[in-house]
Parts: structure tokens; C-alpha cells; sequence
């Protein structure tokens, strides 16, 4: 049976999981309860989707952690605000990775703090017009996490990555778009329609997209001939599937393919 959520609204239609931080009052700022929620979704959707649309309701996708819960703890020299990011957020991020469906993230508003990892995580980012990026660490003296110095990084080179962070400026979307951040850019009023569109897209797609988001994440880590060693074992995997029989089929009959994700 499917669990209820507070901080999280989930549904799936056509294949798409579409899972929206729910706490619009603080533009969906992390939480435990919210990272609980999030870990629970997408283990879901992992099971039951065959791709993903990740946004945020409100004005803004993710404004980072809640600092309201820092401040609890700030009489405590043995303090650690990283806790959550073992507990949740990380686990978060390296099962947005490790997952087989294609996750569309729709960053409408701010994606700030462990929001920015949360939304370069995805494999395909659709961006607003007045949406953008902030590593806001260095405002409150802490350092990025949620995967932002590895994903921003490889996403936009070192020096430009290492710009954002030491400075926490905003990264706006058609700048974002001109470094590489971000792979479409549209009016705010049609962020959620757009990433959408996309995720449908994918959810049509064959059981390869999943192992083409494999062996891409992986290229980011190994050598050349670790990632040539990669795609030949992947086209071994993906020409024993339904959807390469289908699609072969499709091609020489010169019609559509239908493809199953089988």
C-alpha cells in the first residue's frame, strides 16, 4: 500500500512519476520530514515509472536547508548540520543517479543550497525564465553539499563552478543555459507544461534510455577504455531487449515504433 505525504505529492499518469516538494510557505525548503518523504518517492518511482519529473510547488523549487533548524543548534559546540545529507539528501542524489528512469527536473524560482544539487541531479534540466541557481554556502559559512561541487563542476568546468561557489551569486536561466547548466529555458508560467512534455518523451522511450543515463553518468569517472568497455557491454544488454526487436521492426517497416521499456 502506498504510503500518504506531507512534504511530497506524488502521482503517476502515462508512465510519469511526478514528484513536487510540497512546502510552498518556505519555498520548499529541505527538511527531515521533507528528505523522508523524497527518499520514500523515489524508491517508488523506481519501481512503478518509466520516467520522472522533479519540481517544486510554489514559487520556488528548493531554497535550500531550513535554517530555522540550524538555529536550534547553535549552542552546541559538538554541532553538525551536515546530519541530514547522510540520512536523506545524499541518498536522495545517488538514487536520482543510480536509477534506471530519466529524471526531467523543472526548476521554476530558486534551486539554492542543497535545492541547486537537488535540481542538477537531474539528467535533463528545464529551467525559468526568473529561475536560477544559487550555492549559498558562503552566505552562512558553510560549504556546498548536495552533490554541487561534483555535479556543478563537471556541468559548467572548474573555473566557473568554483565562481559560484566562492561568490554565491545567482545563476540565472539564460545564463545557466549559456554555461551548460540547464538544457531548455522558457517563461516561468510554463516550466511544469515543458518538463512535462520532456518526461513524456522519455517515458515513451525504449529500455535503453536507462542504460544510456548508465553508462553517461559513469563517463563522467573512468577512462576511455573503461567507457568504450561500457557501451559494448550496454549494447550486449540492449540488443536482447523487446524494445531493440521493436524498434529494428519499426525501421523497416517505416512506421513508428512502439516501444514497451521491455
Amino acid at each position: 500500500m502506498s504510503r500518504s505525504y506531507e512534504k511530497v505529492l506524488y502521482s503517476l499518469t502515462d508512465g510519469v512519476a511526478r514528484i513536487s516538494m510540497n512546502d510552498p510557505a518556505t519555498r520548499n525548503a529541505g527538511s527531515a520530514q521533507m528528505g523522508e518523504e523524497l527518499v520514500d518517492a523515489f524508491n517508488r518511482a523506481a519501481f512503478e515509472s518509466r520516467a520522472v519529473l522533479f519540481t517544486g510547488e510554489g514559487k520556488g523549487f528548493n531554497s535550500g536547508a531550513n535554517l530555522a533548524d540550524a538555529e536550534a543548534v547553535l549552542d552546541d559546540p559538538m554541532r553538525d548540520v551536515g546530519h541530514l545529507l547522510d540520512r536523506y539528501y545524499n541518498p536522495i542524489i545517488t538514487r536520482m543517479k543510480a536509477m534506471e528512469q530519466p529524471i526531467v527536473t523543472a526548476v521554476r524560482g530558486a534551486a539554492a543550497g542543497v535545492g541547486c544539487g537537488l535540481a542538477m541531479a537531474g539528467d535533463m534540466i528545464v529551467c525559468g525564465e526568473g529561475g536560477f541557481f544559487l550555492q549559498a554556502f558562503r552566505h552562512v559559512g558553510l560549504v556546498p553539499d548536495g552533490g554541487s561541487s561534483w555535479l556543478l563542476t563537471r556541468a559548467v568546468g572548474r573555473v566557473r563552478a568554483m565562481e559560484m561557489m566562492l561568490l554565491g551569486e545567482r545563476l540565472y536561466g539564460k545564463k545557466a543555459l549559456e554555461w551548460g547548466l540547464v538544457n531548455r529555458v522558457v517563461p516561468d508560467d510554463e516550466v511544469e507544461s515543458a518538463g512535462m512534455e520532456l518526461a513524456q518523451q522519455l517515458a515513451k522511450g525504449p529500455r535503453s534510455l536507462g542504460m544510456i543515463k548508465r553508462i553517461a553518468w559513469a563517463a563522467a569517472d573512468v577512462s576511455l577504455e573503461q567507457a568504450l568497455q561500457n557501451e559494448r557491454l550496454g549494447q550486449l544488454e540492449a540488443s536482447r531487449t523487446e524494445d531493440f526487436v521493436e524498434g529494428v521492426t519499426a525501421f523497416a517497416g517505416k512506421r513508428t515504433p512502439e516501444f514497451k521499456g521491455k
